[in-house]
């Protein structure tokens, strides 16, 4: 799917005419301040003309920075051509794992399971880190009755023990059952976010609920069933909006955009504890609870029979890169050590 504002169309064409000129230069674009400040840069990676086709599925969250990127070296290399869709990180890798992805965007680590099916059909893989992003707790614009909440309170209302809760304060027993002081509003609690198909669904239920449920001996992976899902981050963005007292997730890049319509809701790690916003800085250096690191996967033989494919991901991690595309779609830099690491990875099998 496409965000579909701060003109991103645009964005990433300038982003892209950007790059360009740094392809036909000798000059070194001077990176971000929040940019690595090591590696090729992005010029570097184009010594030829790059010609060819790729396939990328996965994560909806990550789709923004893969297309990015992607626009960018088109600009450069018409003959290069591209298929970039997100349907969700667990849907990207079953295709990926079937072998009819090249690449898969992913928004958490590879599951277990998923790294077992890529090995029974035989595909080996390469994971790269990327960029970081947070997830963003939302709800309308009209509700001021919701400014922070903890991991115990989230549990409460979104958590597997919430099945049926119709209201804010019929999570009220629980949530004291955790020690929160947090009084719930007796306005309807409507509820929309990603579906289990959705990386942001697992990092969400990995990050907020795992300990909790565990301790209370609750099933670690899923949360209440009875809530609006989707796939299409926009959709999620639009259900939160239309009801005055919901509530609902999605990665920060698609909160931030739409702030005409949602509020990013402050969250605690520990009850009672002090809430935190997110931000580029709060998600970058952990203190935002919800944050996460995103990646790519390539599949090493299509890599080695395909030129594009190594062109592309080359350069992906050359500098400037990431962090010009990050100019126009708000995710957060990885640090320069990061980033070289996932280069020094991506060397290793080209």
């Amino acid at each position: 799917m496409k965000l579909r504002t701060f003109a991103r169309t645009g964005a990433i064409a300038l982003a892209a005419m950007v790059l360009v000129a740094a392809c036909g230069s000798s000059a070194t674009p001077a990176p971000s301040a929040a940019a690595p400040t090591a590696g090729p840069t992005a010029a570097q990676s184009q010594a030829a003309a790059i010609s060819g086709s790729i396939i990328v599925s996965g994560s909806s969250t990550v789709e923004p920075i893969s297309t990015g990127v992607a626009e960018a070296l088109a600009a450069a290399n018409p003959d290069f051509k591209y298929t970039i869709t997100g349907p969700g990180t667990g849907d990207g890798f079953k295709t990926f794992c079937a072998g009819e992805t090249d690449i898969s965007d992913a928004s958490r680590k590879i599951k277990a399971e998923e790294a077992k099916l890529c090995a029974d059909k035989g595909i080996e893989y390469v994971e790269l880190k990327i960029a970081f992003d947070g997830m963003s707790v939302l709800t309308s614009v009209k509700n001021t009755t919701t400014a922070c909440l903890s991991f115990a309170d989230l549990y409460a209302l979104v958590g597997p023990e919430s099945t049926g809760f119709a209201k804010w304060s019929d999570a009220q027993a629980i949530a004291k059952e955790l020690g929160s002081n947090t009084v719930f509003t007796d306005a309807a609690l409507a509820i929309t976010g990603p579906g289990e198909e959705s990386g942001t669904y697992d990092s969400f239920v990995e990050i907020a609920f795992k300990g909790i449920a565990t301790t209370r001996k609750q099933d670690v992976t899923i949360t209440r069933p009875d809530y609006t899902a989707s796939a299409n981050d926009n959709a999620i963005i639009d259900g939160i909006a239309g009801s005055d007292t919901s509530l609902g997730w999605v990665g920060f890049a698609f909160a931030e955009e739409n702030k005409d319509k949602v509020q990013e809701i402050k969250i605690s790690k520990d009850v009672n504890g002090t809430c935190v916003a997110p931000d580029a800085t709060t998600i970058a250096d952990g203190s935002y609870p919800l944050s996460r690191s995103l990646y790519i996967y390539v599949n090493k033989a299509k890599a080695a029979a395909n030129p594009a494919i190594g062109a592309y991901v080359t350069y992906y991690l050359a500098e400037g890169t990431i962090s010009k595309v990050l100019e126009t779609v708000p995710y957060v830099n990885l640090p320069a050590a990061t980033l070289t690491a996932s280069r020094d990875a991506w060397a290793a099998v080209k």
